[in-house]
């Protein structure tokens, strides 16, 4: 599984191909989600699919698109990207530190909880 820091997912969306349409998989709670998310002014597409819901939805997410999965700490990230990329999804990564460390190192005004 790779791992990357939130301040390394700028790096790691420019070395995908134009046209691949990467995904962060926020795997976080509707009420984690509300205290603090992610910019949508982003390169990439958010999506909000929390953990215990992947199973179910797994088929939702088209296996060509490169995963960044997050969560609060990173460690239900990693969880659900090692199922993901035991499920063929071949381009998943895990966004160590979560959303505290998106907090840290990309958006400072973000609430930390």
């Amino acid at each position: 599984m790779t791992h990357i820091e939130p301040k390394q997912l700028l790096d790691w969306l420019a070395q995908l191909p134009p046209d691949s349409k990467p995904v962060v998989l926020d795997v976080r709670e509707p009420h984690e989600f509300a205290l603090a998310s992610p910019s949508v002014d982003a390169p990439f597409e958010l999506i909000q699919m929390p953990m215990r819901t992947v199973p179910q939805l797994v088929d939702s997410l088209d296996k060509e698109r490169p995963i960044a999965c997050l969560c609060h700490h990173g460690s239900r990230s990693m969880q659900v990207a090692t199922f993901l990329a035991n499920m063929g999804h071949d381009n998943v990564v895990n966004i160590s530190g979560g959303m505290d460390a998106w907090a840290v190192q990309l958006d400072p005004s973000l609430a930390r909880y």
